[in-house]
């Protein structure tokens, strides 16, 4: 294996070109040759004008040939150096193909759909101002910062490397506006705007991007600055954004709709969302594009359709085309697998889905309408009657963001019912997320006749949820502990029957990274 330091192939190299070039160089070297001989000897056999010329002038003649042999020396060993280099990037893995990866998941259960080098680490880019606009919405939440306060412009601010919105040292900008800014323009300079408001350097926020990260399961992430501006330090994986893009989702529903933002005018300057999917690929509604020379064009996309979310990543495209359309193949794949797995037939909410069910406990007591069910054996239906319901005051239910009835599918008044008071009975699986309230109890019959026994005297919950003014729902089996509900799952996910784990104090996101990090 030779190397561009590999003295002996540099050798030949040289020799070579100087096969090809020295021809003239030698030529004239014999020549002086038999002109020394005829000094010494006096005789020569040919003289031709170019001897005759040189023994006119000889001095002339050899400081010429001397300064000639200099230069064609130095410009054979160029001319080998390019011919290494050359031979060496041949030799190397094509560029834009080490810098590629990607990953579609399901944003309700974290199940990878497709992935290529998921785990390879890659520099984000603008996929960084994700985390910052996370952090945003997180300091918005907790009352840290508000939309219409105004953020100072400091010099490092103004002086970050386009893209940016020209913002200028001492003036100011509202949070709202420097977080469109980075939805839209992916403003370098408002990333270090905000940064700076929520610590005293953006290299301490760089620290709090990184530990939020880790606490968020993206194991493999570390930040070095706000914007992703180039830093040989600042990596991540396909797999770990897609985690960010699932949490930005589930945990911040109230802002997440400004990551659809197409256009943002600022100070009589309209600018567009680099988000070439947005209003193009049905369903795609956020998030984050992102390019520098070292990553390639790279994208993190959200789409939804019907009750199904999926969560895109590309890493490493040629160009901001090409990205989009592999963008949009990859989708397609992953919401036809998706529909053949979980054939919902209306939206199940984006906010927080594993939390509606069963939450973490309230501050506050809170009257909840609960179902109440059958203890009889799966999956035989319960009989039903609108004025045999029965309603029971559970206090410790998480409170959803959707409008939860619960306690819409009544029961016998000669069912059996009994609260399960075990503390460590409180999680449950749901089946899936429906139109009509019998086609979520044929459902989960379905279901329970496929488990095998599993499901056998466990209780139902069809619970009523309202999204965009419509109602569904939610087919749920209730009762179980931990192990028992994830081996309910498993059981059921062999058979190709959906199910996902709903826990009581379950935070998505972790759940998400849990998942593919083990």
């Amino acid at each position: 294996m030779f190397t561009c330091g590999n003295k002996k192939f540099i050798g030949n190299m040289v020799d070579m070109i100087r096969r090809f070039s020295y021809t003239r160089v030698r030529v004239e070297k014999f020549t002086r040759n038999r002109i020394s001989n005829f000094s010494k000897t006096g005789h020569v056999l040919q003289q031709g004008s170019q001897e005759t010329a040189i023994l006119v002038r000889p001095q002339m003649r050899r400081l010429q040939s001397s300064a000639m042999t200099f230069w064609r020396a130095r410009f054979s060993v160029l001319i080998a150096s390019l011919l290494c280099a050359l031979i060496t990037l041949a030799a190397l893995p094509h560029s834009a193909e080490a810098r590629y990866a990607s990953i579609v998941m399901d944003s309700r259960t974290g199940e990878v759909l497709y992935s290529r080098n998921a785990d390879d680490l890659l520099y984000p880019a603008s996929l960084t101002k994700i985390m910052t606009l996370y952090m945003t919405f997180d300091a918005l939440e907790r009352g840290k910062l508000r939309l219409s306060q105004k953020l100072p412009v400091s010099a490092r601010a103004a002086g970050q490397a386009p893209t940016k919105l020209g913002l200028r040292k001492g003036e100011s900008i509202s949070v709202q506006d420097a977080m469109f800014g980075l939805i839209t323009k992916s403003a370098n300079d408002a990333a270090t705007v905000l940064a700076e408001a929520m610590a005293q350097s953006e290299m301490e926020f760089a620290r709090m991007m990184t530990a939020k990260a880790r606490s968020l399961g993206m194991n493999r992430t570390t930040f070095r600055n706000a914007s992703g501006l180039p830093n040989r330090h600042q990596k991540s994986t396909a797999r770990d954004m897609a985690i960010l893009g699932a949490a930005m989702i589930h945990d911040f529903p109230q802002y997440y709709h400004y990551m659809s933002l197409e256009e943002f005018d600022y100070k009589g300057t309209a600018f567009k969302n680099h988000n070439n999917l947005l209003g193009k690929y049905n369903g795609a509604d956020g998030i984050k594009t992102g390019y520098i020379r070292a990553s390639g064009f790279n994208l993190v996309a959200s789409a939804k359709r019907g009750g199904n979310r999926l969560i895109g990543v590309v890493f490493g495209g040629r160009t901001a085309k090409t990205r989009d359309t592999h963008m949009a193949s990859l989708l397609d794949r992953g919401f036809e697998r998706i529909e053949a797995i979980y054939p919902t037939t209306v939206p199940t909410p984006f906010d927080k889905p594993l939390r509606i069910a069963l939450g973490t406990p309230h501050e506050t007591d809170t009257e909840i309408e609960v179902a109440a069910t059958t203890q009889v054996p799966l999956p035989v239906q319960s009989q039903t009657s609108d004025n045999a319901s029965r309603i029971y005051r559970i206090s410790d239910v998480n409170r959803s963001s959707v409008s939860v009835t619960r306690g819409s599918t009544p029961a016998d008044d000669n069912s059996g019912f009994e609260m399960d008071k075990a503390a460590n009975a409180r999680w449950a699986i749901q089946i899936g997320a429906y139109s009509h309230k019998t086609t979520a109890q044929d459902q989960i019959n379905k279901a329970a006749a496929q488990s095998g026994g599993i499901l056998e005297g466990r209780r139902i919950n069809i619970e009523k949820a309202i999204s965009d003014g419509k109602p569904f729902y939610r087919a749920q089996v209730i009762g179980f502990d931990e192990t028992e509900a994830r081996k309910a799952c498993s059981s059921l996910a062999a058979q190709r029957v959906s199910c996902f784990v709903v826990a009581p104090d379950l935070r998505l996101p972790s759940y998400i990274a849990q998942k593919n990090n083990s």
